[in-house]
C-alpha cells in the first residue's frame, strides 16, 4: 500500500491520516476474536482496569497467531516505511479495549514523549498505525486528537502513575486548551476494519467508555531501524529490544487464517 502526494501532504500537515474499512469485515472479526481469547488469559502482558476488565494486552504478535499475521501485514508496514523512508521494527504491540461501561481514559499525551524519556528512543521517526477491531463511535471512547500538534516538538509533561493502571508521561490542562484553540479536536470514526496511522508526537487521548457498546483497537507502534531505542528501563514485552526489520507478508495473510480455521471447524 503506497500513499498518494495529497495523502503525504496531508499526514505532513495534520499528523494523521484516517482510512475507514480498511479492512474487511471477516478481517477485523478475525483479529476480535482473537483478542477476546487473550484477554481471557492470565498472562503478565495482560493489563486490567481496577474493575478487572481488560484494558491492554502487550506483545500480542508473539503469542497469537492472527496478531503475528497483522504485525508483518503490507496494509501498515508499506505505508509507515515510505513516510519514515526505511526499513521498521515493531517497538511496540497493543490491543487495547474500552469495555462497556467500564472503559477508562486514556489521557492527553504523546507517545514519542514517553519513547523518548522512558527508553531513549533518539528521534521521533516512529509513529502508530491502528486498525479497529469494533465499530467506532462518538459514544464508545474514541480516539480524539488535535491537528497539527506534531509540530509542536516534544511538549513539556508529567509522569502520571495515578489515574490509569498505565503511567503515563501526560500534557496538562493549559496546554492542551492551547493546542486546540489553534488546532481543534477530532475523533475519527467508522466500521469495524478502519485504520488509522499517526505522528508519534501528535497529542492524543482518548474519554471513558460508559456507553453499552466496548471497542477494541490494535496498535503497533513502528520505529525506523537506525532509530532504535538505547534505553531498557522497561519490561521487553512492553518496549521491544529484537530491532530486526519487518518483511511484509502477502496481502491475504490474514484471508489465509480465516479460512485455515473455517476448514478446521468443518
Amino acid at each position: 500500500m503506497r500513499l498518494s502526494n495529497e495523502e503525504l501532504n496531508e499526514f505532513d500537515e495534520e499528523g494523521y491520516l484516517f482510512f475507514p474499512g480498511k479492512f474487511s469485515p471477516q478481517e477485523a472479526a478475525l483479529l476480535k476474536q482473537e483478542a477476546e481469547t487473550i484477554y481471557a488469559m492470565d498472562r503478565k502482558e495482560v493489563w486490567r482496569e481496577s474493575s478487572g476488565a481488560a484494558r491492554t494486552a502487550f506483545a500480542a504478535h508473539q503469542y497469537n497467531e492472527g496478531f503475528g499475521r497483522l504485525g508483518g501485514h503490507p496494509r501498515l508496514i508499506e505505508p509507515v516505511e515510505q513516510v519514515l523512508d526505511g526499513h521498521v521494527y515493531i517497538h511496540q504491540y497493543k490491543v487495547n479495549a474500552k469495555v462497556a461501561f467500564d472503559g477508562a481514559v486514556w489521557q492527553w499525551h504523546q507517545d514519542y514523549g514517553t519513547w523518548k524519556r522512558d527508553d531513549e528512543m533518539p528521534e521521533p521517526r516512529a509513529m502508530n498505525i491502528a486498525v479497529f477491531l469494533d465499530d467506532v463511535t462518538a459514544a464508545n471512547g474514541p480516539l480524539l486528537f488535535i491537528p497539527g500538534s506534531h509540530k509542536q516538538g516534544v511538549i513539556e509533561a508529567g509522569h502520571d502513575l495515578e489515574t490509569t493502571s498505565y503511567p503515563l508521561w501526560t500534557l496538562d490542562r493549559d496546554t492542551v486548551s492551547e493546542l486546540a484553540a489553534r488546532g481543534g479536536c477530532v475523533a475519527p470514526t467508522g466500521p469495524a476494519g478502519s485504520m488509522i496511522m499517526f505522528s508519534s508526537l501528535l497529542v492524543h487521548a482518548s474519554p471513558a467508555n460508559i456507553s453499552p457498546f466496548g471497542r477494541i483497537i490494535v496498535y503497533l507502534s513502528l520505529c525506523h531501524v537506525d532509530n532504535h531505542i538505547r534505553a531498557f528501563n522497561r519490561e521487553e514485552w512492553i518496549a521491544h529490544r529484537d530491532f530486526t526489520p519487518i518483511n511484509a507478508l502477502s496481502d491475504d495473510c490474514l484471508d489465509e487464517l480465516v479460512a485455515e480455521r473455517r476448514f478446521a471447524a468443518e
